[in-house]
């Protein structure tokens, strides 16, 4: 099997998205057939990703749930297919759905609503438990917190250590920038990263960020809004603020540019 290793040489690692969805909020339809999608997987694996990340289900704010049949027939293709290029990563909140795609070939589980921990364990793969509250259609209203970044590191550290103690064989934590949180709650997250980093790496876990063309990196004090094919730059800074702050891996779809700027950060990280 293949697994997810520590950074070499101080490089973070490159998590490329292949969303197989007629919805995501920036890409959605693109990648929705099969033959498209793992083109694009295989393209990813070329630009260095260490890790592609299929998806079958929409997360963004307001999404509808897609049927657990309807998810199996979107994403078994492509997992089944990339699987033999690299390792591939199964992002879903379905445990049957995980189950397939780790028998088809996944090495990691990706999940947002981090319920599915102990499975990970039981599979002997790899696992993502990202913050969350709610659901697509719900998330955006429950943005109350006392302590955010306490609040999230303790819900972090609690279902990675579940992970671990089941048997998952590498562990991260992902913040869930953009699940729940406001502009001001996402911005406050990244410029914290290093206390989070810090956290999660005293136990052995690794930090995953994604924040790859999200809505609040075109807000910024100007109340500049751009669309989602205009956030380029802004999502290749904050990954590479993200590494330079202690994350071992990022979510990206711009592959090979991030992966490029991976290897810089890496070096020198290690002067």
């Amino acid at each position: 099997m293949m697994q997810p290793t520590t950074r070499t040489a101080g490089a973070a690692l490159v998590m490329g998205i292949c969303n197989v969805t007629p919805d995501s909020f920036s890409d959605g339809g693109a990648f929705f057939d099969p033959d498209a999608a793992i083109a694009h997987g295989r393209q990813l694996f070329d630009e260095g990703c260490s890790v592609v990340d299929v998806g079958g289900e929409s997360t963004r704010p307001g999404a509808e749930p897609v049927a657990e049949d309807e998810e199996l027939r979107r994403v078994l293709p492509v997992v089944t297919a990339l699987a033999q290029h690299g390792m591939v990563s199964i992002d879903t909140t379905k445990e049957a759905v995980a189950r397939a795609a780790v028998v088809a070939g996944a090495t990691m589980i990706n999940d947002v609503r981090g319920d599915l921990a102990a499975l990970a364990g039981e599979l002997g793969v790899a696992y993502v438990a990202m913050h969350a509250r709610g659901n697509p259609e719900t998330m955006q209203e429950q943005t109350t917190y006392d302590d955010l970044l306490g609040e999230v590191t303790t819900v972090l550290l609690d279902r990675c250590r579940t992970a671990k103690d089941h048997g998952a064989t590498a562990v991260y934590g992902d913040p869930g920038i953009g699940f729940a949180k406001t502009f001001d709650q996402n911005r406050y997250l990244l410029a914290h990263l290093r206390e989070l980093a810090t956290a999660l790496s005293a136990e052995g876990f690794g930090l995953l960020v994604g924040v790859s063309r999200k809505g609040f990196l075109s807000e910024g004090a100007s109340g500049q809004r751009y669309p989602v094919e205009e956030r380029g730059d802004q999502s290749l800074a904050a990954s590479v603020w993200a590494m330079a702050n202690g994350a071992a891996m990022v979510r990206v779809h711009d592959g090979l540019h991030t992966v490029r700027a991976a290897v810089l950060v890496g070096e020198v990280g290690t002067i």
